[in-house]
């Protein structure tokens, strides 16, 4: 057997289309479309050519974006007067701080001070306070956790009823896809650092999302087989035959992990184009709001 690659470009592009239907459909009701803020502080190569990314996929499905780019040494205070009259402004309707901060920042300060109607990242406390909550419903879910979903979601994957394994347990990634894989009732574990005798639990799962940062270390024959498997790690590895000298890879071994696995996402290609895709959805849903057409 051999899987089924589940195409998260495609899926991605896919979604964009939708999206720019609906920003067309708000700019002739209502003249406006949807505005989106990205805060960047400092030279971090890594965040610049995210925010670049996050910037061409505004353009691409007409979402204004507003580019703020502030220097590494900015003060706490200065920052968040930064945040605050973003929160003021009526054509931004979604407003990203990009991570990591400088160390002298607080992050959870700054996250915090972003208003609950613009937090499209999913970061602030009452979103991912209401997500681990039975019958609340957070303004925004984190992105890259809501991709996942839709990755399931597109890709025909019943989730209700099923046994569902998380290997990571981070704020980001690993706790709000475990908390929507509970809404959606499947059966959950969460496995960590701490947890014995992992590839026995992971045989169990009919979805396994591997988000632990370390490369290519789930095998096939951790995987029971027909199951999904959705892959969110990026791991540089070093690779002489190259031409940056390092390939990508995921925290899941693809080449032994297709021969057992039902659908199976790529690294490059599978979750990553979804997180820039949700944050267009979050943004294009809070301005909904914003103008009452939700």
């Amino acid at each position: 057997m051999t899987a089924q690659i589940i195409d998260g470009k495609a899926i991605a592009a896919t979604i964009r289309g939708e999206i720019k239907a609906e920003v067309d459909d708000m700019r002739a009701k209502t003249g406006k479309v949807p505005g989106l803020a990205a805060v960047l502080v400092g030279d971090r190569k890594d965040s610049q050519t995210y925010v670049r990314m996050k910037k061409r996929a505004c353009e691409e499905v007409g979402i204004t974006s507003f580019g703020y780019d502030l220097p590494g040494d900015i003060s706490q205070e200065e920052l968040l007067k930064v945040v605050q009259e973003l929160n003021d402004n009526p054509d931004v309707h979604g407003i990203l701080v990009q991570l990591p901060l400088p160390k002298h920042i607080n992050e959870e300060e700054v996250l915090a001070a972003i208003s609950i109607e613009k937090d499209v990242d999913g970061f602030h406390p009452l979103n991912i306070g209401r997500l681990s909550m039975k019958g609340r419903d957070p303004l925004f879910v984190p992105c890259t956790p809501k991709g996942v979903i839709e990755l399931l979601d597109r890709s025909g994957v019943t989730i209700e009823g099923k046994n569902a394994v998380v290997l990571g347990r981070s704020n980001i990634v690993g706790l709000p896809v475990a908390m929507l894989l509970l809404h959606r009732n499947a059966t959950l574990t969460i496995c960590h650092s701490r947890t014995p005798d992992i590839p026995a639990v992971t045989r169990n799962a009919d979805i396994l999302i591997a988000a632990v940062g370390r490369a290519e270390m789930v095998k096939g024959d951790w995987i029971k087989p027909g199951a999904a498997v959705i892959d969110v790690g990026v791991n540089a590895v070093d690779d002489p035959t190259a031409k940056k000298g390092y390939r990508l890879v995921g925290d899941v071994d693809f080449d032994s992990a297709k021969e057992v696995a039902g659908k199976l996402t790529p690294v490059p290609g599978g979750v990553g184009p979804m997180t820039i895709a949700m944050l267009l959805r979050n943004t294009m849903d809070g301005a909904k709001r914003a103008y009452g057409l939700s």
